[in-house]
């Protein structure tokens, strides 16, 4: 499959994924520092602050993140019209599947397949080709699925391929966009590691409408 991300981290790194480092308000001080363990596919209920800041900071150049994070929220409805909500994460290592490719042969499996699924997931940036055919492929055979993906940032959107892709995507029914600063938000609240008994609020960085906005404008010409 394509590598995630575009550039990797260089300097000697001091920690994992950004723990325990300081500066963690500046991001290109992260980057050189970030250690990236074994290639593994991780899962869980709630990603370290960490990760979140550097990883789905929606940074216009994302040189260093060259993993993807996917939080993830399952809504199962029974033929009651109740619906039960399952949510987690995924995060990957670019060398044996990418995090959207683990969600269907992992997460999705262990959901009773009759039910409709409405699923949504909070990207730290847009599947590369390969895994936006395999979620079109698994729409098409998956008539009981919907799914809407919000990405932090666009993976390589001025190639062709990826554009192509994309679109692609919206034609086989997948909702596709960009996150707002609302977004982020919901995730520091819902996916990200919260001190025992204390609950930070979120912070905006500086940056982040701005970004957004840049965002935004790219995919809505890519998509029309």
């Amino acid at each position: 499959m394509a590598q995630k991300e575009e550039d990797t981290a260089a300097a000697a790194p001091a920690s994992q994924n950004g723990e325990d480092l300081e500066n963690l308000d500046d991001p290109e001080k992260l980057k050189e520092l970030i250690e990236l363990p074994p290639f593994e596919i991780v899962t869980g209920e709630r990603l370290p602050v960490n990760y979140f800041k550097f990883q789905f900071r929606n940074v216009e150049y994302s040189s260093g993140r060259n993993k993807t994070f996917l939080c993830y929220v399952v809504e199962v409805q029974s033929k009651g019209g109740q619906v039960q909500a399952s949510r987690g994460y995924l995060e990957d290592e670019h060398a044996g599947a990418h995090a959207e490719e683990a969600f269907f042969n992992t997460i999705l499996p262990a959901f009773d397949p009759a039910p409709r699924h409405n699923v949504t997931w909070y990207v730290s940036s847009s599947p590369c080709a390969a895994c936006a055919d395999r979620i079109i492929k698994t729409l098409n055979k998956t008539k009981n699925l919907r799914l809407l993906i919000l990405v932090g940032r666009l993976f390589m959107w001025e190639e062709p391929e990826i554009q192509a892709a994309l679109r692609k995507l919206k034609e086989a029914g997948c909702k596709l966009r960009i996150m707002k600063p609302q977004d982020f938000e919901y995730i520091w609240q819902n996916f990200v590691e919260q001190e025992e008994g204390e609950s930070k609020a979120f912070e905006p960085w500086e940056d982040i409408q701005e970004n957004f906005l840049y965002y935004e404008e790219k995919l809505a010409d890519i998509l029309k």
